[in-house]
């Protein structure tokens, strides 16, 4: 069976044809030591056709549907035209060797050529891939450098441009920017503190609050130039009065070393440096929380803003964190403490990044396993929606939120909390009800038509459940009552047999006496049996009329078997 290879250049697409395959064996070795020598590859592999690309914006096209698994009309017909065509109703006498496999599925749906994609035909498209330039003509080196290099710029621009995860990308660098400013601040702020406190040591025990004190500091420069004018003014800054007036007396009495000017500028130009890293701090924050808002509502509605982005920032963007399972989203940040478990044997972490959500720290000591993986159940859930959702809501995660609160009830007071359903379906019939509000005629005709559709169903399964209810109760209706007189039956069959044998004994033992004595007990016997009759009667009134039927018949069958033992 011949053999013939595709290869795609940044140039256009080549043909050739695999027809001294002999020469070097069918080994894969073999073939990676021909490859090299030119001489000797050639015999192997022989040109066959060659397609160029019309222009860059084509080349770009073409690499994206093969890197896509897709076959296009160009390639078809460069392929239909140049290979050999089979005869209908039988196989191809020939194979192509592709580097792609799903290229050669989708080549084989579209024109039953069959492919074939193996070490074999890799490490000859290797020995196409170095030689490419010796096998077509009036192609030189440099301009295939350049197309390679055209079409590798193109391409990465184009993943880039038409990344999924862009928006992503805007939480993460936020997220890394607000850590690195949180340390940064701290360590700055320390650094100030230190430092002023050469001059003023007193301020420390007075100002906790790191932005206050540099812009204290900033204020109050030489502590010597602090009077009782300045209260006003420190009041405004402190936000108490009191605080203000225990500053100015602190200075008059302060035990610090005085500062030379040169001195003062520099750490007043540094607390100025601090506040305006606390202040652009605030802002980034602020940032963050409104892309959060528009990225993923639902996980920032329900784990906050800092914590839903850092899960997003560790798993790479949200697609990442909405394909991961939840219990991968509990312990993710963890993944240190996770692998020194299993090497260890040891216990494995209960949670990673979400412990400092708020709800894991609420949770008693016995409970934070339990709330850590319930919560990350629920981010997950949430990630979810934010990530395939088209719409922009906040209602499932603040309904995730309360079924959270509601599960921390649970485990501290036993409260039952409500079920998954019904929280979905309101949450659902809230963003049906925005929906109408907002007055999108199209969501809300496509919406209608769901839950006509979802309500058919649901009254058509009920019918069903009810007639298969209704065909299986009937019968076991009927049943039952017949399955009470037929035990009742046998209960009274087996008692009379007693009373018969206790009867002849009693005929054995006792004497013969007087006539009389025979008929009057004969009569209280009747008068006793006949009681008996009413009251099993009594009995069996709510039984069916056939069963009743057949124990009356039974009793005068017994009640003449009695008479004649008498």
């Amino acid at each position: 069976m011949a053999l013939y290879l595709l290869y795609e250049s940044a140039s256009g697409y080549s043909l050739f044809q695999a027809h001294g395959i002999d020469e070097i064996g069918q080994n894969t070795e073999a073939v990676r030591n021909s490859v090299l020598d030119l001489n000797r590859f050639g015999k192997v592999v022989r040109f066959v056709a060659f397609n160029p690309f019309s222009s860059a914006l084509d080349a770009l096209n073409q690499c994206n549907a093969i890197s896509e698994g897709l076959m296009t009309e160009e390639l078809r017909n460069f392929l239909e035209i140049n290979l050999p065509k089979a005869k209908e109703g039988k196989k191809a006498k020939f194979s192509l060797g592709v580097a792609e496999p799903k290229v050669g599925s989708q080549i084989f749906e579209t024109t039953k050529i069959p492919c074939q994609s193996n070490e074999f035909v890799l490490e000859l498209l290797r020995g196409v891939r170095l030689h490419f330039d010796r096998f077509i003509k009036d192609l030189k080196p440099t301009d295939l450098e350049k197309a390679q290099l055209g079409l590798g710029h193109s391409y990465s621009r184009a993943k880039v441009k038409f990344n999924v995860n862009r928006v992503d990308n805007m939480v993460i660098q936020a997220i890394f920017l607000l850590d690195t400013l949180d340390k940064d601040i701290n360590s700055f702020s320390m650094r100030v503190r230190e430092w002023y406190s050469w001059h003023f040591p007193e301020l420390v025990k007075i100002v906790n609050d790191n932005y206050l004190f540099a812009k204290i500091a900033k204020f109050v420069e030489n502590k010597s130039e602090l009077t009782e004018n300045h209260i006003p003014e420190l009041a405004d800054i402190v936000g108490d009065e009191d605080k203000a007036k225990e500053i100015v007396e602190a200075a008059k009495a302060s035990m610090g070393q005085d500062l030379s000017p040169i001195d003062l500028i520099n750490v007043q130009q540094f607390a100025q440096r601090v506040m305006d890293l606390s202040e652009y701090r605030k802002k980034l924050y602020e940032y963050l929380v409104t892309k959060m808002n528009d990225i993923a509502p639902n996980l920032a509605s329900l784990i906050g803003e800092v914590v839903g982005a850092r899960l997003i920032s560790h798993a790479g963007s949200l697609t990442n964190l909405a394909k991961c399972p939840s219990s991968t989203l509990q312990i993710l940040g963890a993944e240190k403490a996770l692998f020194r478990a299993l090497k260890t044997r040891g216990n494995t972490p209960k949670y990673g990044l979400i412990f400092h959500s708020s709800f894991i720290g609420r949770a008693s000591a016995r409970n934070k396993g339990r709330m850590a993986r319930y919560l990350a159940n629920k981010c997950s859930i949430a990630s979810r929606i934010d990530c395939f959702s088209e719409a922009n809501t906040t209602v499932f995660g603040e309904k995730l939120r309360e079924q959270v609160e509601e599960r921390l009830e649970f485990y501290d007071k036993g409260v039952a909390p409500r079920k998954n359903l019904d929280v979905m379906k309101s949450a659902i019939d809230n963003v049906f009800q925005k929906s109408l509000q907002s007055g999108d005629d199209e969501d809300k005709n496509q919406m209608e038509v769901d839950n006509g559709l979802a309500d058919a169903s649901v009254k058509k399964s009920k019918k069903k459940k009810s007639k298969g209810e209704k065909a299986h109760e009937e019968p076991m209706e009927q049943d039952q009552p017949a399955a009470g007189t037929n035990e009742d039956a046998s209960a009274q069959e087996s008692e009379k047999k007693k009373k018969k044998k206790k009867h002849r004994l009693a005929e054995d033992t006792i004497p013969e006496t007087p006539n009389g004595m025979d008929a009057a007990e004969n009569e209280q016997n009747g008068t006793a049996k006949k009681k008996k009759k009413k009251h099993h009667g009594d009995e069996d009134e709510g039984a069916n009329g056939q069963a009743a039927s057949e124990v009356k018949k039974k009793k005068k069958k017994q009640k003449k078997a009695d008479d004649d033992d008498e």
